[in-house]
């Protein structure tokens, strides 16, 4: 069976997902004794996950408080107008910021959230004063600072 032209998961790909999820440094022998398969079938799945775009990569976990970015910030952000100009120059904009953590084109009162790491206050302002107050078409920022991060999760398996 197929889902928008895609096969659809089964548990043995979701167990694969999750394991991975875990633990993505696990070697193919890892992962198919956690996921219950001999290691063929389940290096042909996860490339067909990878394939099929279930899985887009591979990443390290960076703890960014010990690389000396100590604050996180949200900040939402109103554009003056919304032509595709304007909208690809933000983006592009955005990309090459390294301090910017992820960038999400939203419904509402702010047409994005940016969430950025920097080196406390200090550092905030440099980064707003030098880099994002300096992009064109930005109307108006508002910023909050994260005290504390609860959960921190990076995809989701629906159930099946």
């Amino acid at each position: 069976m197929t889902q928008g032209g895609r096969k659809e998961l089964d548990q043995a790909d979701i167990r694969i997902l999750r394991a991975l999820m875990a633990d993505c440094r696990l070697t193919v022998a890892q992962l198919a004794d956690r996921v219950g398969l001999s290691s063929s079938p389940c290096w042909q799945r996860v490339k067909r996950l990878e394939r099929d775009g279930y899985i887009i990569g591979y990443t390290a976990l960076l703890d960014q408080k010990l690389l000396g970015l100590t604050e996180t910030v949200i900040i939402e952000v109103t554009l003056d107008r919304h032509d595709d100009e304007i909208l690809e120059m933000f983006g592009k904009s955005m990309a090459e910021m390294p301090e910017v953590l992820e960038v999400y084109l939203t419904t509402g009162e702010y047409d994005y959230l940016v969430k950025v790491a920097v080196d406390g206050t200090s550092g905030y302002e440099e980064f707003l004063r030098e880099k994002l107050y300096r992009v064109p078409g930005i109307r108006h920022t508002r910023s909050s600072f994260a005290l504390r991060c609860l959960k921190q999760q990076y995809s989701v398996i629906p159930s099946i």
